[in-house]
């Protein structure tokens, strides 16, 4: 047990930091997914170490209730014989009495020290599971400064490169030039158009005033 839990302390409770600060690592998330599945593996097998040990507690438990059952009953059963006269019978019901009742003790201890173990485990796997909660959310946090720090870079070629700017510069000036010439097809076709409605105006004007002059 003493290197189950030496070996737990060194996969698990390290500091992470330490792992997160090496920075001749190329990929520092590749590393803490690693160190993660690592540390998941080691939870899993105290997970089921607790699992074991529930099982084996309740069988100390019924053994010890069978034990300290039958030393009860062997040491009555030597009780009758003995009033009874049988000497034999009563040796060896005395016996059987005498050996229940120290596997009964021995039974209780241990079941008393699995309890124990058992809180351990239990205790230690709770702080193993906040351990790997804390370093899921760390990875999150480590992910989410990756990533802003590479759609920064990725902002920063965008806006420095200088073929880039020049293909830039370039498609806004056909732009500007493109509506430019948009604006004056526009006003020339407004002008037109007006100038077609008063020249038409006029005309009609000036045919009535040929009509009322022939009158």
């Amino acid at each position: 047990m003493s290197n189950l839990f030496t070996r737990i302390k060194n996969t698990v409770m390290a500091d992470l930091n330490e792992v997160l600060e090496q920075k001749e690592k190329k990929n520092p998330i590749a590393l803490l997914n690693q160190y993660l599945r690592q540390c998941e593996q080691e939870t899993e097998k105290v997970r089921k170490l607790i699992a074991r040990q529930y099982q084996l507690r309740e069988e100390f438990a019924n053994e010890y209730e069978k034990a300290a059952e039958l030393a009860k009953k062997r040491k009555q059963q030597a009780e009758i014989a003995d009033k009874a006269g049988e000497t034999e019978l009563h040796q060896f019901a005395a016996r059987e009495a005498t050996h229940y009742e120290e596997l009964s003790m021995r039974l209780h201890q241990t079941l008393s020290e699995a309890a124990t173990e058992l809180q351990k485990l239990e205790a230690k796997y709770e702080e193993m599971k906040h351990k790997l909660k804390d370093m899921h959310i760390r990875r999150m946090e480590l992910m989410g400064r990756e990533n802003i720090s590479r759609a920064n870079h990725k902002m920063d070629q965008v806006i420095n490169e200088h073929s880039f700017s020049e293909k830039a510069t370039s498609r806004f000036g056909e732009i500007e030039s493109y509506l430019e010439r948009l604006e004056k097809d526009i006003n020339q076709s407004y002008h037109q158009n007006t100038i077609d409605a008063r020249i038409a105006e006029l005309e009609k004007a000036m045919h009535k005033d040929e009509k009322t002059a022939n009158f």
